[in-house]
């Protein structure tokens, strides 16, 4: 078992930063694979990050490419996400979640293939 607990949220303005962070604990965290979701009230959850167990290969959502920057540190089990120029529709409420590496590697996109959760963070940007 791999437990997650964000932490990092919080209320912004449009254009302003905030860094989320993932602590794990549990199972060995650098084998797994890690990804960052996020969910809108009425909408579905939708993919943001990925990072690879070693951190050398990351994948981003359309919607933040070249904003949000996804990072892990596996001597401290965490994992991070930088969000630069945040927008309004960046707000909801993000989570954690951690996998299998092997399975991950080309099914990182579906919040489905990953095992584990946290239990989310809200961040909020207003206009």
């Amino acid at each position: 078992q791999v437990q997650l607990v964000e932490s990092g949220g919080g209320s912004v303005q449009t254009g302003g930063s905030l860094r989320l962070s993932c602590a794990a604990s549990g199972r060995t965290f650098s084998n797994y694979a890690s990804g960052w979701f996020r969910q809108a009230p009425g909408k579905e959850r939708e993919f943001v990050a990925y990072i690879n167990w070693s951190g050398r290969s990351t994948s981003y959502g359309d919607s933040v490419k070249g904003r949000f920057t996804i990072s892990r540190d596996n001597a401290k089990n965490t994992v991070h996400l930088q969000m630069n120029s945040l927008k309004p529709e960046d707000t909801a409420v993000y989570f954690c979640a951690a996998g299998s590496s092997l399975r991950l590697y080309d099914r990182r996109y579906s919040a489905r293939e990953y095992d584990y959760w946290g239990q989310g963070t809200q961040v909020t940007v207003s206009s």
